[in-house]
């Protein structure tokens, strides 16, 4: 199963979210993601085979399931941090606005809550036996993907020339996300969750 650790934004910013998509909906070859599933990816863990019955350990030496769930308890254990707010807000894309292939919201504050906890994430997991992560943490949420170039025009003056707002949540806990793949696109399903 594909596993990732992830903060789930709440209900109440689900219309937000969805108006500041409206906005680029004129751009041609944009892949939106479902407001209703929106998040903050805190580390990707990738494929991760479930325990076989009974043990919880691979034959093959690699981390399982069970493994995620220790390295999430062991990160929140960690980090130490008591619940705190974040603001979802401004826009970018990766890897550049040059070349476009994620258009994201960013996050105002509470960004270094975040990456404290990225940190002791990246640092329980790799420990456990995963991937380590290829590129530095930037706390995000996913607006679309680009699939082509026809709407890259019009995406890059919004980049430039909006500074929108989401809306502020509090984070009191952190999950560890299943991604199951539908004929919609995916569908994410809690595994575990770690409370602050």
């Amino acid at each position: 199963m594909r596993l990732f650790f992830a903060i789930d934004l709440p209900e109440g910013l689900t219309q937000p979210f969805a108006a500041l998509q409206d906005d680029l909906c004129g751009a041609d070859g944009l892949r939106f993601t479902d407001p209703t599933q929106a998040h903050l990816t805190m580390k990707f863990l990738g494929d991760v085979p479930e325990e076989e019955a009974g043990n919880g350990e691979r034959g093959d030496g690699g981390p399982t399931v069970a493994d995620a769930k220790a390295a999430g308890a062991a990160a929140v254990d960690a980090a130490d941090l008591p619940p705190f707010e974040v603001e979802v807000g401004g826009l970018g894309a990766f890897p550049s606005e040059e070349y476009i292939s994620v258009v994201w919201a960013g996050v105002r504050d509470g960004a270094a809550d975040l990456e404290a906890l990225a940190a002791t994430l990246e640092t329980e997991a790799t420990d456990r036996g995963f991937d380590a992560a290829e590129k530095e943490f930037t706390p995000h949420v996913t607006l679309a993907r680009m699939d082509d170039a026809r709407g890259k025009d019009l995406v890059q003056d919004y980049l430039r020339n909006t500074d929108p707002t989401v809306g502020r949540f509090r984070v009191d806990e952190l999950r560890l996300e299943r991604s199951v793949l539908t004929d919609e696109g995916a569908d994410y399903r809690t595994v575990a969750r770690f409370p602050l």
